[in-house]
């Protein structure tokens, strides 16, 4: 049904329709998109931070790391991470001057199997934080969804009170441990896994109420408003505006700032398709996830197994080239390269 451009003034954007019943966030390191689109929060992760730390608009934050990196000294590697989890902070904190809400700041991809050293780096995230004035009831610290990574999640609630993002969530099993965690917020991604199901299967493309993605979300938001867990669900990983607008009602979406500019060129009615309401009145029963239930039900979930994996060696492979571009920002000069 067309709209006529008198209506069409009238209505709001798709957009703004979407912020009636949705808590957008921006999925950027890019300051001007954050200013165009006025999100309520951020997400970052090694990707992101990579790009924007290769634009020229953003090297007095790089140039700031580097120095931070070199004033704390230690061994060359020492240097290299502590500017690396500087530069990420200070991107953060400059994003929390553009938003009145929250920030996602990542750990790196490379600890996803090290409970233990996530919980250290987190941590360590958070003080660097302190350092420049912002408070943890304003970060999220980004964790893989691994086993190790959502018990290092349950840890960093219960025991120090910092806010947790689990990211790279493909599986049923991810989201119910997340929730038995107590963790804040979930990023189940609803792109990567209608790749895989175009990758792998005969479908090519899908309707957005049949999309894989979509439902996979749909499901798990289903399952934690009917049992009264607490856990934001945050849509992330968007391929089309469709996907978006096929999750309106969703607690949280993340979403980059292309498909934000399309969003606010459109004018479509938008109708909330998940609700509380309709939530509680599914047919889904509560389970209980020990560490080899999870591991077993994981590992039945082929796409989710293989998403997982190659998520994390992107995103440690992204950590190593920001760290290679620190080191030679670093260290080239002094041995006269």
């Amino acid at each position: 049904m067309s709209v006529s451009p008198v209506k069409r003034q009238k209505m709001e954007s798709a957009l703004d329709q979407l912020k009636h019943h949705t808590t957008v966030v921006a999925d950027t390191g890019d300051f001007n998109a954050i200013d165009e689109y006025k999100p309520l929060d951020a997400t970052t992760n090694p990707s992101l931070i990579l790009a924007a730390a290769q634009m020229p608009a953003y090297q007095k934050l790089v140039d700031d790391a580097v120095a931070y990196g070199k004033k704390l000294g230690g061994s060359e590697e020492e240097q290299i991470k502590n500017a690396s989890d500087k530069l990420f902070v200070l991107f953060g904190a400059e994003i929390l001057k553009r938003i009145p809400g929250r920030v996602s700041t990542e750990v790196d991809a490379r600890l996803s199997f090290d409970k233990e050293g996530m919980i250290q780096r987190a941590r360590r995230l958070i003080d660097l934080y302190k350092e420049v004035g912002v408070g943890k009831d304003r970060i999220l610290i980004k964790l893989s969804s691994t086993w190790e990574g959502i018990q290092a999640g349950r840890v960093l609630e219960a025991e120090y009170g910092i806010h947790c993002n689990m990211t790279l969530l493909f599986s049923f099993a991810q989201a119910v441990a997340c929730a038995e965690a107590g963790v804040t917020l979930i990023s189940p991604f609803v792109g990567r896994i209608l790749d895989w199901y175009v990758a792998n299967g005969d479908k090519k493309t899908y309707e957005p109420s049949e999309d894989p993605g979509v439902k996979s979300v749909t499901k798990i938001y289903n399952y934690y408003k009917k049992f009264g867990y607490k856990t934001i669900v945050m849509g992330a990983s968007f391929r089309n505006t469709g996907q978006i607008k096929a999750l309106t009602g969703c607690d949280y979406l993340t979403i980059s700032p292309k498909l934000l500019a399309e969003l606010s060129k459109e004018h479509v009615k938008l109708t909330p398709t998940l609700s509380v309401k309709e939530a509680q009145a599914c047919d889904l029963e509560k389970i209980h996830l020990d560490e080899k239930a999870f591991r077993w039900q994981h590992n039945e979930d082929q796409m989710a197994v293989e998403k997982l994996s190659d998520g994390i060696r992107r995103f440690a492979a992204d950590a190593v080239k920001l760290e290679r571009m620190l080191k030679e920002r670093m260290f080239s000069t002094e041995n006269g390269k």
